[in-house]
């Protein structure tokens, strides 16, 4: 499947920022099931760009100059390749154990705890029993409701209101994986909905978990299923902190609005 994908996010500010420095890890790198084509990322100064410990790309973009607004648009393709939500073998920066670390926006509080010791019949089975029966019971209990939670939201938060975003989601589902000793990492990225797709206003968020005999697999709780080829992988880490699509900080820029696009479409091979 070749995806088309334009991301267009804007800040704009009543009053003029003086300074305002961004990470952007918004630039996916070819996988075994996903070979990027083409992409590129526009910004109003140049860019540096390095590779961080997840080994996701990472630009950054410095704005020294006063500025009433901050764009920055994404447009690339992507082609990638059905595994059923399993990522082929390849190196790994670190080793899988360390996704078992301790995050504050994912660890488990005893209520979730309790909940994921709730299915150790199904882990008893196999690993990837217990995963599906664990996305699929999130799924039910989470409502997914925007607005409900915000970026700096814990799991466990989440978790107790009872509703979230795929944010929540996956983080809700990476706390208790690691929780019942499954290593289990967070995704950002982009899904394809479908040929009668709509401007969304974010990209997408799912975990991956560690399966004995067959690695890591992507599972995404706010839709009930495996990742698959309409999945776009862009950045991993703990939780969203380590992988978030654009992160930093500014001077002035007081009355910040926030515009989000994003278009993901197939297009011809």
């Amino acid at each position: 499947m070749l995806l088309r994908i334009e991301h267009s996010t804007v800040y704009a500010y009543a009053q003029p920022a003086r300074y305002s420095i961004q990470y952007l890890r918004l630039t996916p790198r070819t996988h075994g099931h996903q070979r990027v084509r083409r992409w590129s990322v526009k910004a109003p100064s140049a860019m540096n760009s390095f590779v961080d410990g997840y080994w996701n790309v990472v630009r950054v973009l410095t704005l020294t100059r006063r500025h009433n607004a901050l764009p920055i648009r994404v447009v690339g393709e992507v082609e990638t390749t059905e595994t059923h939500g399993v990522l082929p073998p390849e190196p790994e920066p670190l080793p899988t154990p360390f996704y078992l670390s301790s995050s504050p926006l994912c660890d488990a509080d005893p209520a979730m705890r309790d909940f994921a010791e709730g299915f150790r019949r199904d882990l008893d089975r196999s690993v990837l029993n217990y995963l599906h029966a664990l996305m699929g019971a999130i799924h039910e209990r989470i409502a997914y409701e925007v607005g409900a939670t915000h970026v700096a939201s814990t799991a466990a938060t989440a978790f107790a209101q009872r509703s979230g975003v795929c944010q929540d989601h996956a983080h809700i589902f990476i706390g208790c994986c690691r929780a019942m000793g499954i290593p289990a990492r967070y995704v950002s990225g982009y899904l394809f909905t479908g040929p009668n797709r709509l401007d969304h206003e974010a990209g997408h968020a799912w975990a991956e978990a560690f399966v004995p005999d067959l690695g890591w697999t992507g599972f995404d709780v706010s839709n009930a299923i495996c990742a698959h080829a309409a999945y776009i992988r862009v950045a991993a880490g703990l939780d969203y902190a380590a992988a978030a699509p654009i992160r930093g900080m500014r001077r002035g820029g007081n009355g910040e609005a926030l515009n989000v696009r994003v278009r993901v479409e197939e297009a011809q091979q």
